[in-house]
């Protein structure tokens, strides 16, 4: 089992870079310890920092120990990676809340039963960075930082080339990565890092930290930053992002958030963010019509119980097929409805055709499409049936949304399986 990590980890999709790939592999196969770092930034994560928990689920079902390092430390300073602007400062207050809401999530996706050797570590690196000394920091770690390396880092690079401002305070940002890595490295003895594409200049910092202080040898390796097929970032939708915490979006539109993936991403995803066999997901791989959308059914109920457990998944499935199966609409389909368009009265009055509400809701990739799906009868609008291919759109085929002042809905269907909503604005 041990040795099962380094292939599962490429299969699945999980590796986009390594410091050493032959030193990765010799260190896994033994029992050894990695971490992943998740700054405070929100009391939740969304489903684009999935990737990264379930490589850690990966890593310590492969018998190897995972550790979480949460940035209550480095959440006051703000990683500047990815980032056109400098990260709103937030209170100790908020960044302890946040927190605990992050590790609720954890729990749900690793083991941190203390009674097993790999038991999953939760560290906040607030403990040694609130303690450290400004001038010993400088002199013991800053002056093992060149600052012509760190202007080259992706994260400063973008910034600087952009004209956009860069605080001292994130400049040292990835110092304090580094940092982390080397008290990790010498309380835990933990070898490697993972993180995003995004975090390779930090990872490579600290790698050379430790060889620099503690004459250790350690490692890194990233994983690719995962988008649709359409090239958008994973966890967007038209509402917002979409997070684990159903608190914070509801397990039934996260459900349907799985259940809508486009037919390019299915298997991708099916690799990275559930745990059926690879073998069995590389079978489907041809799949096409009905048999693709059983995999989406597969993919959202796999996903739902990892996150919210089999019960809710199961209730969220019932539910998206009532919406589907009943000749009434169900009111909470504007709730979790994640393909959906809105219109204004003025547009209304011009109107607008039902080729167009297909368009743009993603329904039918063209007019030509559209007026095939017309054809064939599997258009309907609040469960009745379309037959005019050139039909205008009126406030007449509006439903009143009870949940909402002066809100207006239609649900257009098509087939068994697609549906949209499209909201009036007044």
């Amino acid at each position: 089992m041990i040795n099962d990590f380094y292939d599962s980890a490429i299969s699945r999709g999980f590796w986009h870079q390594s410091t050493d790939d032959k030193g990765i592999r010799k260190l896994l196969q033994t029992s050894t310890t990695g971490y992943i770092g998740f700054d405070c930034t929100s009391d939740s994560l969304h489903v684009g920092s999935l990737l990264p928990i379930m490589l850690l689920r990966l890593f310590q079902k492969c018998g190897h120990k995972p550790i979480i390092l949460v940035g209550g430390g480095t959440t006051l300073i703000g990683d500047p990676s990815g980032k056109d602007e400098t990260r709103k400062i937030l209170s100790n207050e908020d960044i302890k809340k946040n927190k605990e809401g992050l590790k609720k999530i954890f729990k749900k996706f690793l083991s941190f039963d203390s009674s097993k050797k790999n038991c999953a570590v939760l560290v906040d690196n607030l403990e040694w960075l609130d303690k450290l000394n400004l001038i010993s920091f400088l002199r013991d770690i800053g002056s093992k930082f060149s600052v012509n390396k760190m202007l080259g880092l992706e994260s400063i690079k973008q910034r600087l080339s952009r004209e956009q401002n860069l605080s001292f305070l994130e400049f040292n940002y990835s110092i304090m990565q580094a940092y982390d890595f080397m008290v990790l490295n010498e309380k835990y003895n933990c070898k490697i890092q993972f993180g995003g594409s995004d975090q390779w200049g930090n990872i490579v910092s600290g790698i050379d930290l430790v060889k620099k202080v503690k004459n250790r040898q350690s490692y890194g390796l990233t994983s690719p930053l995962i988008t649709t097929s359409s090239g958008h970032k994973m966890g967007k939708t038209a509402d917002g992002a979409v997070w684990l915490s159903e608190n914070k979006f509801s397990v039934s539109k996260f459900w349907q958030y799985w259940r809508n993936t486009s037919d390019e991403d299915v298997i991708k995803f099916l690799k990275i963010f559930t745990e059926i066999n690879i073998n069995e997901v590389n079978k489907f791989v041809n799949f096409k019509g009905e048999d693709l959308n059983e995999l989406k059914i597969l993919l959202a109920n796999s996903v739902t119980e990892l996150c919210h457990g089999v019960e809710k998944s199961k209730d969220a499935e019932a539910e998206a097929k009532s919406i589907l199966s009943s000749n009434s609409i169900n009111s909470n389909i504007i709730e979790t409805c994640e393909q959906k368009i809105s219109l204004k009265n003025d547009i209304l009055k011009k109107g607008i055709s039902i080729k167009q509400i297909l368009v743009e809701l993603n329904l039918s990739q063209s007019n030509a499409q559209a007026k095939r799906l017309v054809d064939q009868g599997a258009v309907k609008i609040n469960k009745k049936l379309i037959q005019e291919k050139e039909l205008l759109i009126s406030k007449d085929d509006f439903l009143v949304n009870p949940k909402k002042e002066n809100g207006f809905y239609l649900i257009v269907f098509v087939g068994k399986k697609k549906y949209g909503l499209v909201e009036l604005v007044t």
